[in-house]
């Protein structure tokens, strides 16, 4: 499978680094589709009217959050060609489009749901940007990232980022399952955990 090649702007990496949601490998398929119900089944649980969207990408976890919702849908990522990418992927009156960084959601109102997706493990202040996050959050959350080192483990073995040992581009915070709920617990009360292989993903409330 050929990897895809990181889009690096001012220094970091944006967008889908990998091409986990283009790949037709079966396994990989299947596995991203445990990703999504997963996404889909805490959307539903929470039963937004507003969603707040931090780092949408391409706009993948952006159609499920349509798809499983009524909602009307802020998407945000730090960079404009990946938002021009997601305009052009995701057509609904329901969702606009904005290029903004995680550590600038003061700017923005609070959602009755925030929903950040594999975006923590990719910037330096991650406490920061958790703290932001639950500043929007009003009052539920959805938070991703992968689940290491099985997601590390599972690139070395398909034979990807071999020479990073598996570390996915632009990855640059690891958690377990474990420490990421022990780290999203420090602003949050969690109300779900969903384990779809390699990732951890969970649904909080505001204290």
């Amino acid at each position: 499978m050929k990897k895809k090649t990181p889009l690096v702007e001012d220094g970091l990496v944006v967008g889908t680094a990998s091409n986990k949601y283009e790949s037709k490998n079966p396994i990989s398929q299947y596995l991203l589709r445990q990703f999504d119900q997963s996404i889909a089944d805490l959307v539903k649980i929470a039963n937004p009217n507003t969603i707040l969207e931090v780092g949408c990408g391409e706009g993948h976890v952006t159609d499920i959050l349509l798809k499983n919702s009524e909602a009307t849908i802020q998407a945000l990522d730090i960079s404009q060609t990946i938002v021009d990418i997601a305009k052009d992927s995701i057509k609904s009156p329901r969702v606009n489009f904005h290029q903004f960084n995680i550590y600038d959601l003061k700017e923005k109102d609070p959602a009755d749901l925030v929903v950040c997706c594999e975006v923590l493990e990719h910037i330096d202040d991650p406490e920061i940007g958790l703290l932001r996050l639950a500043e929007k959050a009003a009052p539920y959350a959805i938070i991703s990232v992968p689940r290491e080192p099985i997601w590390r483990i599972l690139n070395f073995i398909r034979g990807t980022y071999v020479s990073e040992f598996g570390n996915s581009p632009g990855h640059i915070q690891h958690w377990s399952q474990k420490e990421f709920i022990q780290f999203v617990g420090q602003k949050f009360e969690i109300i779900g955990v969903k384990a779809p292989l390699p990732w951890t993903v969970l649904l909080v409330k505001s204290k």
